[in-house]
C-alpha cells in the first residue's frame, strides 16, 4: 500500500525567511518517509516584493527536496501599510481556496494559525473538500495576540475572530500547540465545553545547521567586520522586528547605554537588530533622532548565513510584549540555544520559553514592562562579559537542545500523532 497523502497550507515556505516557513519546510521534508507531501503557499514574498518570474501566472508548481509545492501569485505589499498587508493575506486565502482543487486526493490536511484566523479556516476548507483528517497547528492564538498589542480594538471584530477560530479548533481532528501555556489557552477557550484533542510539540531548529563557532571563525569575523561589530560586545536581536515584541519601549532602555559604554573586559557595547518587520522603520528613526550610534540595523540573513550572524552575537534577546503568554511562543529561542549563546529574556512568568530558559539557566529573564529589571540584566551581562558564568549559560542551552529539543524528536512526534488519527 502506498504512502498516505498530506496537504500542508503554508502561507510562507522556503526560500522565504519567515520562521514558520522554515519550520514547515523541515516538517514537510521530515515527514516524507511516512507521507507524500504537497504544500500550498505563496510565491516568495515575505519581505513584500515578488520576483518578476513569479508575476505572470496564477499558480507555479515546483518540487523542492521531494516535496510538491504549489505557489500562488499574490500582490506586493509593505509591512508598514496595514491595508496592503491585508490585501496580500486575503489574496493568499482565496488563492489557496481555489488551489485546493488543483491537488488530488488527500488523506490529511495540515494548516497553521497563520495568517490569523484564515489559516485555520483554510484547514477546515481542505478537510471538507478532500474528506480528510484536519490537523490544526497553532503557533499563535488570535484574536488574543492582536488584542494584546492593540492591533485590533473593535469588540465586534474580535468577537467574530474568536468565534471563527474556535470553530476551526472544533473542526480539527487534532490540535497541536507549541507550548504548555498555549495548551492552557485551549483549556480556557473551551472551559465547560468539549475540548478538541490537543497535544503540545516543541518547535525546533536544525541543530546540525546551527551550532557554536569560535569567535575567530572566518565567516563570523567577516560578518562582524561588514557591520562594524568587530572587537565589540554584541547584544543582538535577530528575527521579525514586528508588533509583538515591545521593541519600541526596549529602545528607550537601550538608550541609557550610551555609545562608548564598555564591558569590564574592555569591549565597546553594541546593540544589533537583525531582520525586518513592521516597526523596524520606527526603531531606525528613534535611533537617529536620539543619536544612538551604538545601535546597528542589519538586513535579514539567508538561512545559510544564519549560523554566522547568530554566532556574531555575544548575548541574544528573546522578548514578547505583555499579554502574549499563552498566545505565542518565540521560536527564535531554539536558534539562540543551538548557537550556545546566553539569553536576555523579557517574557511572562509561566510562558513556555521563560520556563525553558529558567529551567536550563541559560539566561536572565524578567517580566515584559519591567524596564528597570531589563536595564539591570543588561548591566549584568556587560559587567560579566567574557566570564565563565556567561559562557556556561550558552553551553547549558546547547546541551538542553541536543538532549530534548532536536528536530528529529519533534518531527517524529508529529508523524506519530497524525498517524493515530
Amino acid at each position: 500500500m502506498g504512502k498516505k497523502k498530506l496537504l500542508i497550507y503554508a502561507h510562507y515556505y522556503i526560500p522565504d525567511t519567515a520562521s514558520t516557513g522554515q519550520i514547515l519546510k523541515e516538517l514537510a521534508e521530515g515527514l516524507l518517509e511516512q507521507f507524500d507531501v504537497t504544500v500550498i503557499c505563496v510565491v516568495p514574498s515575505y519581505l513584500g516584493t515578488v520576483e518578476e518570474r513569479y508575476q505572470t501566472q496564477k499558480y507555479y508548481w515546483e518540487t523542492i527536496n521531494g516535496v510538491q509545492v504549489l505557489r500562488i501569485r499574490v500582490p506586493e505589499f509593505s509591512k508598514s501599510n496595514k491595508k496592503s498587508r491585508i490585501k496580500n493575506i486575503v489574496s493568499y486565502f482565496f488563492g489557496a481556496v481555489c488551489a485546493t482543487f488543483q491537488v488530488g486526493k488527500m488523506d490529511y490536511v495540515f494548516s497553521i494559525s497563520q495568517p490569523p484566523i484564515l489559516g485555520g479556516l483554510l484547514g477546515v476548507w481542505g478537510k471538507w473538500v478532500k474528506h480528510a483528517k484536519f490537523i490544526y497547528n497553532v503557533q499563535d492564538f488570535n484574536p488574543e495576540q492582536a488584542m494584546a498589542v492593540h492591533y485590533v480594538n473593535n469588540r465586534a471584530v474580535t468577537d467574530l475572530m474568536m468565534r471563527l477560530d474556535k470553530f476551526s479548533c472544533r473542526q480539527s481532528d487534532l490540535l497541536i500547540t507549541v507550548g504548555r501555556d498555549l495548551v492552557e489557552t485551549v483549556e480556557k477557550r473551551f472551559s465547560g465545553a468539549k475540548m478538541p484533542r490537543t497535544v503540545m510539540i516543541n518547535n525546533w531548529i536544525d541543530e546540525t545547521e546551527i551550532y557554536p563557532l569560535p569567535a575567530e571563525h572566518p565567516e563570523v569575523m567577516s560578518f562582524k567586520r561588514k557591520y562594524g561589530l568587530d572587537g565589540k560586545f554584541v547584544i543582538m536581536y535577530s528575527g521579525n522586528i514586528g508588533l509583538y515584541y515591545d521593541l519600541e519601549n526596549l529602545m528607550k532602555v537601550i538608550e541609557k547605554f550610551k555609545a562608548g559604554t564598555r564591558t569590564d573586559d574592555g569591549r565597546e557595547v553594541v546593540f544589533a537588530f537583525v531582520g525586518a518587520g513592521s516597526v523596524r522603520d520606527n526603531l531606525v528613526r528613534y535611533a537617529k533622532q536620539h543619536h544612538m550610534e551604538n545601535v546597528v540595523f542589519i538586513p535579514y540573513q539567508e538561512k545559510a548565513e544564519l549560523i554566522y550572524s547568530l554566532n556574531a552575537g555575544d548575548v541574544h534577546w528573546c522578548v514578547n510584549a505583555k499579554g502574549i503568554k499563552g498566545v505565542s511562543c518565540p521560536s527564535k529561542v531554539y536558534g539562540i540555544m543551538a548557537a550556545a549563546k546566553p539569553i536576555l529574556g523579557m517574557l511572562e512568568s509561566g510562558s513556555e520559553v521563560r520556563c525553558l530558559i529558567e529551567g536550563t539557566r541559560d539566561g536572565l529573564c524578567c517580566e515584559p514592562g519591567s524596564y528597570d529589571k531589563v536595564e539591570e540584566n543588561i548591566r549584568w551581562f556587560i559587567e560579566n562579559a567574557g566570564t565563565d558564568a556567561v559562557k556556561q549559560m550558552g553551553i547549558r542551552g546547547r546541551e538542553k537542545l541536543e538532549n530534548d529539543l532536536t528536530r528529529n524528536v519533534s518531527i517524529q512526534r508529529y508523524a506519530d500523532e497524525i498517524l493515530k488519527l
